[in-house]
């Protein structure tokens, strides 16, 4: 669900901009930098930015190049396909009705946003992939098992585990020596682990 702007019961935070960059929270009473102005913005924190000396909004001047900022840093979200057709459109006949669909596209995508991730994040367990994926990982799991009791070094398997998992001080030597078989297996169920450690993760 897209966050509501934290708004103040007095209006938005006015923020002034002083001729040499420097702002001024008007609320805190004290100097902020651009990035900390980008970290209200990404809290939904509703503020004004003016100039100092005239009480000019450059609000949107100031938004602007906080996104010329995050795209130069290496991480670009905006597309250059996307950023070509958007200059187009300065100066064209539709550029009056580009504002107000940006926005409300915007407004639409945030409103979806956590049932998307929802989506997403429970993918693994809700959709019929997932399900036949969770399955299979239960039937190899079972296989497995199934391998190790049914080997004749079973004992000498169980022991070699149960030695790799505690935190002695001295080594000690396993009392029969493994078959290749009997590596592979040990293999396989440390591969099965790790696989229940990723699925409990997804889980949480």
């Amino acid at each position: 669900m897209a966050k509501s702007k934290k708004k103040d019961p007095d209006g938005p935070i006015t923020i002034k901009k002083y001729a040499n960059r420097r702002l001024y929270n008007t609320q805190t009473s004290n100097y902020i930098t651009l990035d900390f102005l980008a970290e209200m913005t990404r809290d939904d924190i509703d503020f004004v930015v003016v100039d100092a000396k005239t009480g000019e909004d450059i609000t949107h001047n100031v938004l602007t190049q906080i996104i010329v900022d995050e795209e130069s840093t290496g991480e670009g979200m905006l597309p250059v396909k996307f950023l070509r057709q958007l200059i187009s459109m300065y100066g064209n006949s539709m550029q009056s009705m580009m504002p107000s669909y940006l926005e409300a596209s915007m407004d639409n995508f945030r409103k979806n946003q956590q049932q998307f991730q929802d989506a997403v994040e429970g993918a693994l367990s809700k959709n019929p992939i997932g399900k036949m994926a969770l399955e299979n990982q239960k039937q190899f799991q079972e296989a497995v098992e199934k391998a190790i009791k049914s080997s004749p070094l079973a004992g000498v398997v169980e022991k070699a585990m149960s030695l790799g998992s505690q935190d002695n001080t001295a080594e000690e030597e396993p009392e029969e020596e493994l078959s290749e078989k009997d590596l592979e297996i040990l293999e396989l169920k440390q591969q099965l682990a790790d696989i229940q450690s990723k699925i409990a993760k997804l889980d949480d």
